[in-house]
């Protein structure tokens, strides 16, 4: 096995406890990234385990792990299903989704997915895609980016971001970081500069992905492809992921419409194996920052769709 290049999972031991593994399972991380997790599960797994890694990052092929147990798929982990047909898997025990971005990625200025870098404003997670932050910045009308910004980064001024975005790129069409954070500017605060500049990253490299679009698809599938009594295991890093999937995990729906039956039961196909959301101890935190914001919640299935 080869040690992972870039990436230290947050809320590790944690995340593998509640994957409950049986040594012969059949396991998927759907996040393969710098194959931390993985490798993790993989030491847990018996000869007859299997384990499939999925990742659409150009990057994460150089992690993959040389075990006859472990296969990679160079796919958006929302066509689950597809590959596990494919690689002639039916059902699956557990499901991992950590879907925080790696520290690796907001450190290549290249990647365009931090402000602290003047580089392409890119955010592509698979770099064969057509659709960079610079063409939504583009091409998108203003009502369209004042959603995006207050939907996926809850800035209360997305639509004079969005007036302001509009009027410059007639002048100039945007392509770097840098000149785009100047637009930014007479709308950002002082006090919460990093802050809001962080909410309008992730608004964008949000939209850019179709976040949460591939989570929606990846928690309808988990129903599909879990055996009875198999486990969701879910990293989330911001609060509409987080809301997403406690949502899901409750009441079977993204709206967390709760139906109950005539005793008074709440009916989902899911079961929450921690009703508290799991977060990082302080010395987590102090070894690896990146779990300062990391929720986890587990769930096992009680019933298939």
């Amino acid at each position: 096995m080869t040690e992972p290049v870039y990436h230290t999972p947050a809320l590790l031991n944690e995340t593998i406890e509640g994957l409950n593994i049986k040594p012969d399972g059949i396991y998927v991380d759907v996040t393969f990234g710098g194959g931390g997790h993985s490798l993790e599960i993989l030491k847990q797994l018996g000869p007859k385990g299997k384990l499939l890694g999925f990742d659409q990052d150009e990057d994460a092929i150089k992690n993959k792990i040389n075990d006859p147990r472990f296969i990679f798929v160079r796919s958006n982990f929302r066509y689950l299903k597809n590959f596990l047909r494919y690689h002639n898997v039916g059902k699956v025990d557990g499901i991992l989704a950590d879907l925080g971005v790696s520290s690796h990625h907001f450190d290549e200025a290249e990647r365009g997915f931090s402000f602290r870098f003047d580089g392409v404003l890119d955010m592509r997670m698979n770099t064969k895609s057509p659709f960079s932050a610079a063409v939504l910045l583009n091409t998108y009308t203003e009502e369209q980016l004042a959603d995006v910004f207050y939907l996926y980064g809850e800035m209360r001024n997305s639509r004079a971001i969005a007036k302001s975005i509009v009027e410059a790129r007639a002048k100039t069409p945007f392509k770097m970081i840098f000149p785009f954070i100047e637009i930014l500017k007479p709308h950002i605060g002082r006090i919460n500069e990093k802050k809001d500049m962080a909410r309008v990253f992730q608004a964008l490299r949000i939209e850019v992905n179709k976040e949460m679009d591939v989570l929606k698809s990846l928690l309808d599938q988990s129903l599909e492809v879990l055996n009875p009594d198999g486990r969701l295991v879910v990293l989330t890093y911001h609060s509409l992921e987080d809301r997403l999937v406690k949502n899901f995990i409750r009441s079977g729906n993204f709206e967390g419409k709760i139906e109950k039956d005539f005793y008074g039961n709440i009916l989902s196909p899911l079961k929450a194996i921690n009703n508290k959301v799991i977060v990082a101890g302080e010395a987590e935190v102090e070894r690896n920052p990146r779990s300062r914001s990391a929720k986890l919640r587990i769930a096992t299935l009680i019933s298939s769709k």
